[in-house]
């Protein structure tokens, strides 16, 4: 009798369902991701932002290049028309956002409590956004570099003024460009899952990696420390972006590279400990 009882028993109600795989989770946030019109829209911005910028800040050096001094010639930097900063602050904006979006929308919606519901582990429901995150914003970042850079030297060959990439600080400026975008991306998502509204987190998204910069002056060492620690002043190093030499308190390369590393490990963590611990 007994053995008869037991297969219906374990396949009543309460029978334990078991545990989501986090390759699950994986696919789950990947298909959350692109169901987001915002992802789409952001991604052309910077398709459009790292092609557009770079051509035209070669193609302006490349008509201006008979006109400029003997002097100049030898201090053009072909390089910083690759990674033009007012292209890649469009950049930095859309990545950021893209971050913020994919998880305050879904507090927003009230789509969280599904994905709670069905997967009590939160964390590993933020480690899945994570991976899926970052390794989608590498893989953008890494084109959007790649076409800036050969795009821009290849307008600039013409007049013998481009850089290979061999050349010295050129693969390390395409490489911090390539980080730039999962960094800001990451950044967001933390500030996403502190903020929890769409539209609030997006501006403290951009408040922080945008504006924050502007309110640290350079002159006195304790506040250039802080501008060097935010993400793009740490770009802007990495790339030598001429106007940054003025720095009185330059941050060092290594130190640079730090930054970049810190800032998605510490927004991932926070994005796992908030969550973990506040309601939804």
């Amino acid at each position: 009798m007994s053995t008869a009882i037991e297969p219906a028993v374990a396949a009543g109600p309460h029978a334990v369902e078991p545990a989501a795989r986090f390759r699950d989770l994986l696919g789950a946030e990947w298909i959350k991701l692109w169901s987001l019109r915002s992802t789409y829209g952001s991604l052309v911005l910077i398709a459009v932002s790292a092609v557009l910028f770079s051509a035209r800040a070669a193609l302006a050096d490349h008509h201006n290049w008979p006109n400029y001094s003997a002097e100049r010639r030898a201090a053009f930097d072909p390089i910083h028309d690759a990674f033009p900063d007012e292209g890649w602050l469009f950049i930095v904006l859309a990545a950021g956002a893209v971050g913020a979006v994919m998880i305050a929308g879904e507090y927003a919606s009230g789509q969280i409590r599904t994905t709670f519901a069905a997967v009590p582990a939160r964390r590993a429901v933020v480690g899945a956004k994570v991976v899926v995150l970052a390794v989608v914003m590498l893989v953008v970042g890494v084109l959007a570099a790649g076409v800036s850079f050969g795009l821009s030297q290849a307008i600039l060959a013409d007049r013998g003024a481009g850089a290979a990439l061999g050349d010295p600080g050129a693969l390390r400026a395409v490489a911090a460009s390539a980080l730039l975008l999962p960094v800001c991306a990451l950044t967001g998502l933390g500030i996403g899952a502190l903020v929890r509204h769409t539209a609030p987190a997006i501006v403290t998204t951009t408040a922080v990696l945008l504006l924050l910069q502007l309110a640290f002056d350079t002159k006195r060492q304790w506040t250039a420390a802080i501008h060097n620690a935010l993400p793009v002043p740490a770009w802007d190093r990495l790339v030598g972006n001429p106007y940054i030499m003025l720095n009185d308190h330059l941050a060092t390369v290594p130190g640079s590279w730090a930054v970049l590393a810190v800032w998605p490990v510490v927004a991932a963590l926070a994005a796992m400990a908030v969550v973990h611990r506040r309601e939804p």
